[in-house]
C-alpha cells in the first residue's frame, strides 16, 4: 500500500490538514485510510461497556461490530508498540494511507507548520520530510505550500506516491 505522512509539532495543524486531505483525495475517487500515532494512553472504549469488560477481564483482542462499523481493540499487555509496517499490514488495502505523527519513521512526509506555535521547523534536519505546509513564507530546500491550499498539497502527495 502507498503511504504518506503528515507530521509536525503540537498545534502545527496536522489534524486539520489530515482531515482536509482525506476529504480532498476521497473526493477525487481514491480510497484512503488513516493511521494516527498518540503519545499518551488512549482508550476508545468506555468503562461499563461489554467490550471494556471483556478487555479488562484479560482478552488480548476484542472485535466490536455494529451495523455501522467494526472496531478491533488489541491490548499490548507489555509488548512493544507495533512497527509502522506491522500496523500498515493490519489495514484493508486502499489506494493511500495517510499517516499522522510518526516523526521518526522512514516513510515520506509533509510537515505542517504554524509560526504561532513557536516550534522549530523539522524539515531541515529530517530527510523524510519532502515538503512543508506552512502558514508563513519559509526558506527551506523542500517545496513550501500554503497550509490551507489542500488541493495543491493533495496534488503533490498523489504525484509523490504515483497516483
Amino acid at each position: 500500500m502507498r503511504a504518506y505522512g503528515v507530521t509536525g509539532w503540537k498545534n502545527a495543524g496536522k489534524t486539520g490538514l489530515m482531515e482536509r486531505l482525506v476529504a480532498e483525495i476521497t473526493g477525487r475517487g481514491f480510497t484512503v485510510s488513516t493511521l494516527k500515532h498518540a503519545h499518551h494512553s488512549v482508550d476508545v472504549d468506555q468503562p461499563g461497556t461489554d467490550s471494556y469488560r471483556h478487555r479488562t477481564a484479560g482478552a488480548s483482542e476484542v472485535l466490536l461490530v455494529s451495523g455501522q462499523r467494526v472496531a478491533i481493540m488489541q491490548e499490548l499487555r507489555g509488548a512493544p508498540e507495533p512497527s509502522i509496517d506491522d500496523l500498515l499490514a493490519r489495514l484493508t488495502p486502499v489506494d493511500l494511507v495517510l499517516i499522522e505523527g510518526f516523526k521518526r519513521e522512514g516513510h515520506p512526509k509533509i510537515e505542517a507548520f504554524r509560526a504561532e506555535a513557536g516550534n522549530a521547523l523539522m524539515a531541515p534536519e529530517n530527510p523524510t520530510i519532502r515538503a512543508v505546509a506552512s502558514d508563513t513564507p519559509l526558506s527551506v530546500e523542500q517545496p513550501v505550500f500554503d497550509l490551507n491550499d489542500t488541493a495543491a498539497i493533495a496534488d503533490f502527495i498523489l504525484r509523490e506516491v504515483g497516483l
